[in-house]
């Protein structure tokens, strides 16, 4: 088996087109480091576990689906427990950041592990088994989170100076670009320090994993929203009910929701373009179920239309991770919507418009995320003990993995619309596509070999 390097890069190549995109190890750039015999062997809870401990050669292919003739295609290294490991557990100082916006399962996440400014603006809370004994019933992260104020070098020497040698770095695709640089400058100075990302995004729009923790339970409580318009838009006389959930590139959580209410009429999202007026358009549309079923569901990302919203708003602001500042789309379209049919005198509406997004951030993990994050942090922990570092831990296939900071952070994971996923859909709300032959065309083109098939 060969080893090939490029920059940030570790590829191991086998035979039958076997490639392994390995993840950074510490002894890469501190050689001849002591390894230890892992402590959990001697842990009773696991004695009747007949292979506790994960193979070194063990990886995990990222493509299931091929033919009998594909080539065995890119890997990434099992998670789990080594047998050897490169800290003795009373030698670990290991500190945890949030970063971004609230999502469901973070308390988990910290509890099972033990912005950015925390680590030079020394507001730490120290972390003992009491005091997370319970936070994994609660919303929110008992850290505290931020945006912004990233500052690689400084990071660095607060971990330096506080004698930290494992960092764990839970956010998004943004964080995960700062926990790539702050392992960058750990090797540049030669620390034996390990740096772990644990990829937080409530939109499920990281690249390479199955899914993201709080997507479950986003879903979940997604339902009672949809379930409110319902009951608001089939109690009155054309009643419209609109629900704007999260998705500010990609339309995941408004897909499931409205694949598990059945409640739905129309789902509007970043990836599918729509038009108002004209034949075919959105308005149609609506003004049609109306006048056949009494009343109409719509459940919209954020992120969809923000097109047509910029057309007549001013330019578009940045919030302090640098994201772009979306227009509410859900306002808009409803005012869209009032506007047209005001002018169709005819047909007087009820339109209700409900925006559940904080509540949704805020609740607390279901069972399932809960178990998920348990799972991460533990993959988390293994890993870093094990001596790896530069990377992000994530589900791959249904197994647990080390993907290398690059592949969670070229691209995002955005729903494909020429998929059949999206085609259940459509096929639920019995809505139109919205979309012209050219469009469809070019999403075939560029989706050519889809990131996720369900």
């Amino acid at each position: 088996m060969g080893e090939m390097r490029v920059p940030d890069q570790k590829i191991i190549e086998g035979p039958a087109g076997y490639v392994l995109e390995d993840v950074p190890h510490l002894t890469d750039y501190i050689p001849d480091l002591p390894t230890f015999p892992n402590p959990l062997q001697d842990n009773p809870a696991y004695s009747v576990v007949k292979q506790y401990f994960v193979n070194q050669d063990d990886t995990v292919p990222q493509k299931i689906v091929v033919q009998k003739t594909s080539p065995r295609g890119t890997h990434f290294r099992r998670a789990g427990p080594r047998q050897r490991v490169y800290f003795e557990s009373e030698d670990v100082h290991a500190c945890i950041v949030t970063c971004g916006g609230l999502c469901p399962g973070l308390n988990t996440v910290i509890r099972e592990i033990g912005g950015y400014k925390g680590f030079y603006a020394r507001n730490t809370i120290p972390l003992t088994p009491k005091a997370v004994n319970d936070i994994h019933k609660r919303g929110g992260t008992v850290l505290g989170t931020s945006r912004g104020g990233h500052d690689t070098i400084k990071i660095v020497d607060s971990i330096e100076d506080r004698g930290i040698n494992q960092v764990y770095i839970i956010g998004g695709d943004g964080t995960q670009k700062g926990a790539s640089a702050i392992f960058q400058e750990v090797r540049r100075r030669g620390l034996q320090v390990a740096v772990v990302g644990i990829p937080k995004t409530i939109d499920n729009d990281i690249a390479v994993i199955d899914k993201s923790f709080g997507f479950d339970t986003a879903v979940e409580e997604a339902q009672r929203a949809i379930n409110a318009a319902h009951v608001e838009a089939e109690s009155a006389e054309n009643g419209i009910g609109m629900v704007k959930l999260m998705g500010r590139y990609s339309g995941f959580i408004a897909m499931y929701a409205t694949l598990a209410s059945r409640d739905v009429d129309c789902c509007l999202i970043p990836e599918s373009p729509f038009y108002l007026e004209g034949n075919g358009g959105l308005l149609e549309y609506i003004e049609k179920r109306i006048k056949e079923n009494g009343h109409i569901v719509i459940v919209v990302a954020e992120g969809a239309g923000q097109e047509l919203v910029a057309e007549s708003m001013k330019q578009a602001e940045h919030d302090a991770s640098g994201n772009k500042l979306l227009y509410d789309v859900g306002l808009w379209l409803s005012q869209k919507i009032k506007d047209h049919f005001t002018r169709k005198q005819n047909l007087v509406i009820n339109l209700k418009y409900i925006d559940p997004t904080y509540m949704i951030r805020a609740i607390p993990s279901i069972a399932s995320d809960n178990v998920y994050c348990t799972l991460l942090a533990h993959s988390a922990i293994h890993g870093a003990m094990a001596g790896y570092t530069g990377f992000t831990v994530g589900l791959v296939n249904g197994r647990h993995t080390y993907i290398p900071f690059y592949r969670v952070t070229e691209s995002r994971n955005k729903v494909v619309i020429t998929d059949r996923m999206w085609a259940r859909l459509l096929s639920s709300t019995n809505q139109p596509s919205f979309l012209c032959s050219k469009v469809v065309e070019e999403a075939k083109t560029a989706n050519g070999t889809p990131l996720k098939v369900n």
